[in-house]
């Protein structure tokens, strides 16, 4: 139970997003209110894309006649679509070795069946208080029609912490807008690389807790600065449901264009922050670089794995492809090649 509560508070963690992660909903989607202008006329909303969709060609690493293909996820994806997959599963079977993605996770170990009573109420805030309480005037003001709509007569929500009130908003709100966390596609792949006896590298970062019950204990009594993480979360969705959707579209085509003009906002960064800045984060310094630590041991894998195959297969988020910073670039500042999808 408790290996279930904390990934929680990682939230959106770019790496491991759990933003990307969040379960597919069960059942069809919901279908969104349609939004008005302020003279009633309706605003033309993006149609999602359905069926099966190949999403975006494969990046190219090398150096001499070694290579890594890159398979670029995304987050959001429509919730109706059916990844193909005959091309990239060419390619995987050919390879030697998939490379896990960046990741990041907390562990307890077995001390953490010592934290299991301390797990009632983990998610609410400290002394009793609500979110009216702990959020400023104005981000209170802008949550409420949010509440009203996602979580209607739910009075609960109202006593939980802006950090787990984000995830939940955010998980409800793609589900309306017909839309998943795409996590699908990283399974598939996986499932793709076991079923061709490929070798597999994890290298993610794993922080073990100290003291799962006293941290358990700790976390309830401390506060978090983690408005922000609520306040842009409410940012992102007053302004970017239907810019999501037509990445969303993008993706699922194969649009290399569209692809490039992706923005990602500063949302995961404030809940990465909300974590770091409670008791957990100062009780272990290391939870603060995590996510640095994290993409600096994926970089030495690949490099590794470059060195080692002829041919390597990964995935990576969009977003560590494309970043001027991101694992991709580093790399190709060490002096790989990097060819983008034609």
């Amino acid at each position: 139970m408790f290996k279930r509560v904390l990934p929680v508070l990682t939230l959106c963690f770019l790496s491991l997003p759990a933003w990307a992660q969040t379960e597919a909903p069960a059942g069809p989607p919901a279908v969104a209110a349609m939004p008005t202008l302020e003279d009633g006329e309706a605003v033309p909303q993006t149609v999602l894309v359905s069926g099966s969709r190949p999403g975006p060609g494969l990046w190219k690493v090398s150096k001499d006649d070694h290579v890594m293909w890159v398979f670029g996820t995304y987050s959001p994806l429509p919730a109706t679509i059916e990844w193909r997959s005959s091309k990239v599963e060419r390619v995987i079977a050919t390879s030697q070795e998939y490379l896990k993605p960046p990741g990041f996770s907390m562990e307890v170990g077995w001390s953490g069946l010592a934290a299991v009573p301390f797990l009632i109420g983990i998610k609410k805030n400290p002394d009793g208080a609500e979110l009216k309480d702990v959020l400023p005037p104005e981000v209170y003001a802008r949550w409420q029609p949010l509440k009203e709509k996602y979580f209607g007569n739910d009075s609960g929500i109202e006593r939980e912490r802006p950090t787990f009130v984000a995830g939940e908003l955010y998980r409800r709100a793609l589900k309306q807008a017909g839309l998943s966390g795409g996590d699908e596609v990283r399974v598939k792949i996986g499932k793709l690389a076991e079923k061709h006896n490929l070798k597999f590298t994890d290298a993610s970062y794993r922080v073990a807790i100290k003291d799962p019950g006293k941290a358990a204990r700790e976390f309830k009594k401390s506060a978090m600065d983690d408005a922000p993480c609520l306040l842009k979360t409410i940012e992102s969705l007053d302004t970017d449901v239907e810019a999501m959707r037509a990445h969303a579209n993008a993706w699922a085509i194969g649009n290399l264009d569209e692809i490039r003009t992706l923005n990602f906002d500063d949302r995961a960064n404030a809940c990465i922050h909300a974590l770091s800045s409670g008791s957990l984060g100062r009780n272990q310094p290391e939870l603060k670089t995590a996510q640095e630590t994290a993409l600096a041991r994926w970089v030495a894998a690949a490099e590794k794995a470059l060195a080692t195959n002829q041919s390597t297969f990964t995935v990576l988020h969009i977003k560590e492809i494309l970043h001027p910073k991101g694992v991709i670039a580093t790399l190709q500042a060490k002096g790989y090649t990097v060819e983008a999808p034609k």
